[in-house]
């Protein structure tokens, strides 16, 4: 007896990454299905489907890359369309999250708007959620529906094991990517820094940076998940070359890149920048030593092993 409990794939592509959607596709053999997306004068969205979901395992591949709010909209009415056509179940495939930044109270008064979008997309409909590499790991929890949060980790370290780097230290832009940097030290056998942040006073804006770790004469990897304005990056980049760094690189999951970070990165002194296509990167913001590395196979294969019900840990020998 099959394990298979619902009819054939189904995908279907948002407006948010649909490079990334066609190439996902072609991966796994399965063609994008088709619908309409509408934005009325008022701005109101209005999804159609072209054909029937019922009984299908559809996924829905969307991004929350700019507009966001726009996006999220259209992702949650997509959801609501899809469960009004009885799909069978409906798995919300989001390679980057908005709000992944905003996972707890910092201040008095605040929302926590990771755990409204969690409750968001389970009312939408959503059975089951796949994500990359989220910015604060407790947001697992803010859902009662199961998910799957990938990392781009392993895709970067292959490309970096190719280029047989020797003498580099993998560097963390501040304490909390230290777990994350210490993963990428660990599978590419490098030593690890990190850059530490103090506030001087009752001044926010004055700030001490130290580097704990060694630097000096070596080249450098400055890893995290993902890049904003740029700010913490341009620090790190250089407080490392203050302590005797050689070539700098940089690798991050999601490229943000809101104002002014491609000015920020342009200015920097560093020798290539490694990211992926979770948010398409548009080519005015392509500077000439971005290397985009692609999560559609990552992806993909998690699409399938969910459908077919084997295990996502064993890609990653879990």
């Amino acid at each position: 007896m099959s394990i298979i409990s619902y009819g054939g794939i189904k995908l279907f592509a948002g407006s948010g990454c649909p490079g990334l959607a066609k190439r996902i596709s072609e991966y796994i053999n399965v063609p994008l299905s088709g619908w309409d997306i509408i934005d009325f004068p008022n701005e109101n969205i209005w999804v159609k489907l072209h054909g029937s979901v019922r009984g299908q395992d559809v996924f829905l591949i969307q991004s929350h890359s700019r507009p966001v709010h726009r996006n999220v909209m259209e992702m949650l009415i997509a959801m609501d369309c899809l469960k009004r056509d009885s799909a069978g179940r409906i798995t919300v495939v989001v390679p980057y999250m908005a709000y992944s930044q905003s996972d707890q109270k910092t201040q008095p008064r605040t929302p926590i708007t990771a755990r409204l979008l969690a409750d968001m997309i389970e009312v939408a409909g959503a059975d089951r959620w796949i994500t990359l590499d989220l910015h604060a790991g407790q947001i697992q929890g803010f859902y009662k529906i199961p998910g799957d949060v990938l990392t781009a980790r392993y895709i970067i370290v292959e490309y970096f094991k190719k280029k047989q780097l020797r003498d580099v230290t993998i560097v963390a832009p501040d304490l909390g990517f230290a777990k994350g940097g210490r993963k990428y030290a660990d599978e590419l056998g490098m030593p690890l820094a990190f850059v530490e942040k103090r506030r001087l006073g009752d001044d926010l804006r004055r700030e001490a940076l130290t580097l704990i770790g060694n630097v000096e004469g070596r080249d450098v990897l400055v890893v995290d998940d993902l890049v904003d304005t740029g700010g913490t990056i341009k620090q790190a980049v250089e407080v490392v070359k203050d302590n005797g760094a050689l070539d700098v690189y940089l690798a991050f999951t999601h490229a943000v890149l809101s104002d002014p970070a491609i000015e920020r990165l342009a200015d920097l002194p560093i020798k290539e920048i490694v990211t992926t296509d979770s948010i398409p990167i548009p080519e005015d913001k392509m500077l000439p030593n971005i290397e985009v590395l692609t999560v559609a196979e990552l992806l993909g294969e998690v699409i399938l092993r969910s459908h077919e019900g084997r295990s996502v840990g064993e890609l990653f020998n879990e």
